[in-house]
């Protein structure tokens, strides 16, 4: 069976529904094989958020319980273009092995600029990336930063434009679920459904998983 990864989940330690624990035995229940707890971060909350996250997951590594991996990680929300970048940087220096931003969703005033901003400080993935331009697409490409297709209502509306510049100019693509709710969980079903329904062809579903299986990788390798 082919993994089940997402590396855009939150809990409620921001607008999550979800402890870190109930999450992760929710993921365990519906055959996930890694996930990346990423909830809304800034300057006030970053360091103290993924402290929190850390005593969580060694935790379940004392545990002798099953358990898959959980990676920490960020999603930068609403930080200012000039910002970002040193967000970035505090991120990773506070022990993040997966930022994300959130892009420049269509249903969401995201600061015009945040696309480029965060893609050029090298986050790992930009969520929801909304309406991106070319230019950006190919730097994304350039830069090795993964543009999210994603399930969750609302920011997915333009999936089929993220996905087509991706194909394009070469760009990486993965599919997160941006879950909140129990509801929102990934199955291998659903993934399939919103790559096809981007308007991708059958081959580019196993080209997605590949990716998902890479940045994995690359995160887990991060001293």
């Amino acid at each position: 069976m082919d993994s089940l990864i997402d590396f855009h989940m939150h809990t409620f330690f921001s607008d999550g529904e979800l402890l870190p624990s109930e999450l992760h035995r929710r993921a365990v229940a519906a055959g996930y094989t890694a996930l990346a707890m990423c909830d809304h971060a800034d300057d006030s909350n970053i360091t103290t958020l993924l402290a929190h996250y850390g005593l969580f997951i060694k935790a379940l590594d004392r545990s002798a319980d099953k358990h898959i991996i959980v990676l920490p990680g960020v999603e930068l929300t609403h930080v200012l273009p000039c910002l970002i970048a040193s967000n970035v940087e505090l991120s990773r220096s506070s022990g993040a092995k997966i930022v994300g931003c959130h892009g420049e969703t269509i249903v969401e005033p995201v600061a015009a600029g945040t696309n480029r901003a965060a893609i050029e400080a090298g986050v790992d993935f930009l969520a929801h990336p909304g309406l991106i331009s070319e230019d950006d697409v190919r730097l994304a490409a350039q830069k090795g930063v993964y543009l999210e297709l994603t399930t969750r209502r609302g920011h997915s509306l333009t999936n089929g434009h993220v996905a087509r510049l991706a194909k394009k100019y070469g760009a990486k693509l993965i599919v997160n679920t941006d879950t909140h709710s129990p509801d929102n969980l990934l199955s291998r079903e659903i993934r399939k459904k919103i790559i096809l329904g981007a308007g991708l062809e059958l081959q580019d579903v196993d080209i997605i998983i590949a990716n998902s299986e890479e940045l994995l990788k690359k995160a887990i390798e991060r001293s």
